[in-house]
């Protein structure tokens, strides 16, 4: 039985979120540079993806490494998504998942996903936004997750074309919630990522930097 990995994500956003003041053009969420920065909290579902710190020709990066594991490294940190509607991010990633299928929740595991989290008080009403590398789903295609309905996946990469390679990914966060949820988003709580094998019982191993927000 597969674990409900998004509500369980709601569920770790509803507290103790961080509400630093941040003055200019973006919000560095991490660079990885200076280590783990210490908002970054590890939610562990089953087994534990290992995630750490490297150096690479261009600087340090995170590296996340699963074997049959699902564990996600959480960004507790509040902010106006109407402030700062852009996400930005590079991520690598060494292989998809073979058995991993979008729509099955035995085989809900992915590589790669960073997740925006819209929490509520009541945890069942949290929102969230997943930008994954698909195994199954085309790129530039979305669905809802097979386990909560209110958490939309987006494939912004797929399949094997950009496997080994640094990709630069740039989501207009706010346009994105409008056109999912066909709402006005609500303040972001926080930024998750997850390297999850859980399901299938496969390996994966990811990396990820530059992450953070901006202004128009």
């Amino acid at each position: 039985m597969g674990i409900n990995v998004d509500f369980y994500l709601s569920l770790s956003t509803t507290i103790n979120i961080s509400t630093d003041c941040v003055v200019g053009q973006s919000i560095i969420i991490d660079n990885f540079e200076n280590g783990l920065q210490p908002q970054w909290e590890c939610e562990k579902f089953k087994g534990e993806t290992q995630y750490n710190i490297v150096k690479t020709d261009n600087g340090h990066v995170l590296r996340a490494e699963s074997k049959a594991s699902a564990s996600a490294l959480i960004y507790k940190y509040k902010y106006d998504l109407k402030e700062y509607p852009t996400l930005t991010w590079r991520w690598k990633v060494e292989n998809i998942i073979k058995k991993g299928d979008e729509m099955k929740k035995d085989a809900d595991d992915y590589a790669a996903r960073v997740c925006v989290i819209f929490p509520h008080w009541l945890p069942s009403l949290t929102k969230k936004i997943t930008y994954f590398w698909g195994n199954k789903l085309p790129k530039g295609e979305h669905t809802q997750s097979p386990y909560y309905s209110r958490s939309i996946m987006v494939a912004v990469e797929s399949g094997n074309e950009n496997i080994g390679k640094w990709v630069v990914e740039r989501r207009n966060v706010y346009d994105d919630f409008k056109m999912y949820f066909g709402e006005e988003p609500p303040q972001v709580g926080g930024i998750a990522i997850m390297t999850d094998t859980d399901n299938t019982g496969e390996s994966a191993i990811a990396y990820y930097d530059d992450i953070k927000v901006e202004k128009p």
